[in-house]
């Protein structure tokens, strides 16, 4: 079981995140467990795709591109440079489309890493009708359970909790949820948005976290794959 530490943050550099050539950054959101997100779409990809960039206080810790269906296309650790990629072929794929029309979507998919690791997904998003008000966005809650399986059919993390969309953008944002991993490591996380900066306004395009930095977590291998998958949840 992996033994959890706490100490204070290291200080961050302040720093403006600027999105690769051709892309354009939408959005900066900062989250309660202290990271920050840069949400960006780039000429050159699919329509309806987007791609989000986390920092910790730390640096940057994580990227992702999603499409249209908010499928997880592509997730890269950015401190082992592991990259996972969604294979073609799913039993069910999400359907971000479905679960707006229905109000409830299962899936069950596999990624692949660079590393040749094959890991099945299974679970649900459904709405709860209700609606927030964070900083001025308009989001939904959703609730979602997710099971992740290795290869070999073990379970590796159960995950389930509440997280956020908003039609307008086309995405998930984090929330409040509970994971357990195949050890019986229990975490508890809440990844909420807090504010939201676009351009013009304060704090767009800032890379330093704001909240809940005072005290940063910190565990052995089984922590740092459970906040991998975290934040590989379409956000």
């Amino acid at each position: 079981m992996a033994v959890l530490l706490t100490f204070p943050a290291a200080p961050a550099k302040a720093a403006n995140f600027t999105p690769p050539s051709g892309c354009t950054l939408e959005v900066t959101v900062q989250n309660r467990g202290c990271s920050v997100s840069q949400h960006y779409r780039c000429g050159k990809d699919a329509p309806g795709d987007q791609w989000v960039s986390y920092f910790a206080a730390d640096g940057p810790t994580f990227q992702s591109r999603i499409d249209r269906e908010t499928r997880w296309m592509e997730s890269t650790d950015l401190r082992s440079g592991l990259t996972d990629l969604l294979e073609d072929k799913a039993r069910d794929h999400a359907s971000f489309s479905g679960l707006l029309d229905t109000g409830r979507d299962d899936f069950d998919f596999w990624t692949r890493s660079t590393s040749g690791e094959r890991l099945r997904h299974v679970g649900h998003d459904e709405l709860t009708g209700e609606t927030v008000q964070i900083d001025g966005v308009t989001l939904e809650l959703t609730r979602f359970d997710l099971i992740t399986y290795a290869e070999t059919g073990q379970v590796l993390i159960r995950r389930q909790g509440q997280q956020f969309i908003s039609r307008a953008q086309g995405r998930f944002y984090g929330g409040v949820e509970t994971s357990e991993d195949w050890t019986g490591t229990a975490r508890q996380t809440n990844d909420s948005p807090v504010t939201f900066s676009f351009p013009g306004e304060a704090g767009f395009g800032a890379t330093r976290p704001e909240y809940d930095c005072d005290l940063q977590m910190v565990g052995g291998e089984a922590a740092g794959i459970l906040w991998q998958l975290a934040k590989g949840a379409r956000t």
